[in-house]
């Protein structure tokens, strides 16, 4: 999908506020609400807008310690590093998992009670895969920006 002018602003406000009115959007666009609209359903259907989600502060919920862990694993096969990262992924804890390229191979961002629930997913995730050469955990002190939008302009 080509994405103009006027869907790359629709965009820079939907990243603000997914819930903000299409009026609101069709008047700061100078687009009819129409318009918006339809904008809005073919940029999800082409997977450009890909979900619409509540922001939640991990603080008010019971898990204020963000853990950023850099993994490492013993052998570099396919196989091996997509197992690693279904087990990253399907843990609930985990809230970002990047491959990338590095000395390391995956790096991972959590949100925890505490240290004790950290021991513990360090074991299940870590500890009981032979697979996993080391890990390197860094606990962030403030989060200073925490942000999915994409600048689109």
């Amino acid at each position: 999908m080509e994405l103009d002018s006027f869907d790359r602003q629709i965009l820079a406000l939907l990243q603000k506020d997914s819930r903000r009115p299409q009026r609101d959007i069709s008047e700061h666009v100078n687009l009819s609400a129409s318009a918006v609209s339809r904008r809005i359903a073919a940029m999800e259907d082409a997977g450009v807008i890909q979900r619409n989600v509540a922001v939640v502060d991990p603080a008010k919920v019971g898990k204020p310690i963000t853990i950023i862990v850099a993994v490492s694993l013993g052998n570099e096969r396919l196989d091996l590093l997509d197992a690693a990262r279904r087990r990253f992924v399907a843990c609930p804890a985990v809230q970002q998992v990047y491959y990338v390229t590095s000395e390391v191979d995956f790096v991972l961002v959590l949100n925890v009670a505490d240290m004790t629930e950290y021991e513990a997913l360090t074991r299940e995730l870590f500890f009981t895969e032979a697979k996993i050469k080391s890990f390197r955990t860094m606990v962030a002190m403030d989060r200073s920006k925490v942000s999915l939008a994409v600048d689109v302009g």
